[in-house]
């Protein structure tokens, strides 16, 4: 490996190294995948439509808590908590 000036934490150290290995591959028709991916990340953090509901005082107390150990705004918290939801990503218990 190359010495290098720049201070790197472990997980860019690894990825450094994976590069330098050739772990790494380009993609194919890239300008086609990032423009896919580009409008599928405008439509998924597009936001608009509003909507008011009615929590308990308790339930809304527990969200703004996970919201402040996770170091968002507990309204962003909730709307990421649905969304995983109706995606599929989180998984109702019954």
């Amino acid at each position: 490996m190359k010495k290098n000036p720049m201070k790197f934490d472990e997980e860019e150290l690894q990825i450094l190294q994976d590069f330098e290995r050739g772990e790494f591959e380009s993609i194919r028709n890239f300008q086609s995948e990032k423009t896919q991916l580009e409008e599928a990340a405008r439509n998924t953090l597009q936001k608009d439509k509003r909507i008011n509901i009615r929590i308990s005082s308790r339930d809304l107390e527990r969200l703004q808590m996970r919201a402040a150990r996770e170091g968002v705004p507990y309204q962003t918290y909730i709307a990421g908590s649905l969304h995983k939801l109706v995606s599929g990503r989180l998984r109702e218990t019954v």
